[in-house]
């Protein structure tokens, strides 16, 4: 049975044709709209699974928000053009004429991590750090959801209560300081206006408030990781996404992490399905919904 998969993140949306062995078959990609309507994310979406639906039997989302029966809500809307209470899997059938199912993105994408250590860990943590920052946990060998569908979204617990203000609404989330738009919106002077990778190519050349902007976002980052090594006794946490997969980041947070107890520490691991674990992931939640 084929799979198409669709991720939709605050800078991309990427599809792609799954087989049942989890082979990508085919993939697209294109940007994330800017404009902050509900018609704009469907003509992206047209565009993007036209060519591709027409060969599969089924559909899986992954997106960032919160979703929950179908329906996406934008916690923090500055990351996906403002959309609240999209009907994502009433659009995406209708369009495609497919059963379908969705997610949240860091959930698909630790479903699909988790696939690589199953036979030896049982509770574990994805960490994507990216546009935004997002997660998902596998407790006893299950994806933890919610109720409402908001687990695993640890970008906004609280890092600094005298921090800024995130798209969320609250005052120093994790997401506010760490996250590729928690970077550019903190620099200052000849860096203010730059993005995340401009910051990242800086920092590269030794420009020192770069490094400062990259430090306080892996600090950041290892804190978190403390909490939820204290909360869900995980085993393992694997970090993905633009920022947590960029050159040495990784191990700027485990240098930071190394200065937390023992008790609070953890075995922390690059995602290894890439950009491609929310895709990955959402298949294979399709596959144990559509049995």
């Amino acid at each position: 049975m084929i799979t198409l998969a669709i991720d939709i993140g605050g800078t991309k949306l990427a599809a792609a044709l799954i087989d049942s062995r989890l082979q990508i078959l085919a993939r697209r990609e294109i940007p994330t709209p800017a404009s902050q309507t509900a018609d704009a994310l469907q003509h992206a979406l047209r565009v993007l699974v036209t060519p591709l639906y027409s060969e599969a039997q089924h559909v899986a989302i992954a997106s960032t928000g919160i979703i929950q029966d179908g329906v996406l809500t934008a916690i923090n809307p500055s990351n996906l053009g403002g959309l609240c209470h999209f009907p994502l899997v009433e659009y995406l059938s209708a369009l495609t004429g497919l059963p379908c199912v969705a997610l949240n993105d860091a959930q698909a994408a630790a479903l699909a991590e988790y696939q690589q250590v199953h036979a030896t860990i049982r509770d574990m943590v994805f960490i994507t750090v990216s546009t935004g920052v997002g997660g998902g946990v596998i407790q006893n060998g299950k994806l933890v959801i919610g109720s409402g569908g908001l687990s695993g979204h640890c970008g906004h617990t609280l890092a600094d209560p005298n921090g800024p203000r995130c798209g969320c609404g609250r005052i120093g989330c994790v997401e506010a300081i760490a996250s590729g738009r928690g970077i550019a919106a903190a620099a200052e002077g000849e860096l203010a206006g730059l993005d995340a990778r401009a910051i990242f190519a800086h920092a590269a050349q030794g420009q020192s408030q770069a490094l400062a902007l990259v430090d306080r976002s892996a600090r950041t980052l290892a804190r978190l990781i403390a909490d939820l090594k204290a909360l869900t006794d995980c085993q393992r946490v694997v970090v993905g996404g633009s920022i947590g997969l960029a050159e040495g980041y990784l191990a700027q947070v485990q240098q930071y992490l190394a200065q937390e107890p023992a008790v609070y520490q953890v075995e922390l691991f690059s995602a290894s399905h890439r950009s491609d674990a929310g895709l990955l992931g959402a298949a294979l939640w399709a596959q144990g919904a559509m049995q």
